[in-house]
Formats: structure tokens, C-alpha cells, sequence
């Protein structure tokens, strides 16, 4: 997993009760990353994905678009260490 990089990532706006999650996860398995995604209790919507670095940059192009219905205010994504234990990508609740 040497090839592999991670972020964590917390997106505002109307990301709960649209979607969000459910389309984060979609993305993330057509770009073959792992890691999950959550509500968090302030509103946002946190999420951790690793994999290769410009599946990365894809990735984050959709978190600052989400669904249709989602209205996205901003996207903090910070780098983190791999977390070889995650094997797939998760809704978590």
C-alpha cells in the first residue's frame, strides 16, 4: 500500500438528509478508494478516503459538488497517515 495516500475531509452546507453520503460512498467506489463517510452531529459531513493520489483529487472535485440536491458551502481536507485496516468504502452512521 506504499502507492497509497489519505485525507479526511469536512463538508458544510445541506449535506444531511440528501443524498450526500450515499453519493460519496458511489464515487469512491468507481474511483476504487477506501475509507467511509458520516454525519456529523454539528450538521457537516466527515469523511476519510485513501487510495491513489489523483483518484484522490477526483474524489475531492465531487466533494465540493455532492448530488444534485445537496448544496456544498465548503470542504476542509486536510492529509492523514493510510489506515491499512480499511478495506472498503462505508456509509457510517
Amino acid at each position: 500500500m506504499t502507492d497509497q495516500t489519505a485525507i479526511a475531509a469536512t463538508i458544510t452546507g445541506r449535506v444531511q438528509g440528501v443524498g450526500y453520503r450515499y453519493s460519496v460512498m458511489g464515487m469512491a467506489g468507481r474511483l476504487g478508494l477506501t475509507g467511509w463517510v458520516r454525519n456529523a452531529p454539528d450538521g457537516s459531513v466527515e469523511t476519510r478516503a485513501q487510495g491513489r493520489g489523483s483518484m484522490l483529487d477526483e474524489f475531492v472535485v465531487f466533494l465540493n459538488q455532492g448530488p444534485r440536491s445537496a448544496r456544498v458551502d465548503s470542504v476542509s481536507v486536510r492529509s492523514v497517515t493510510p489506515d491499512e485496516s480499511l478495506t472498503s468504502f462505508t456509509v457510517r452512521s
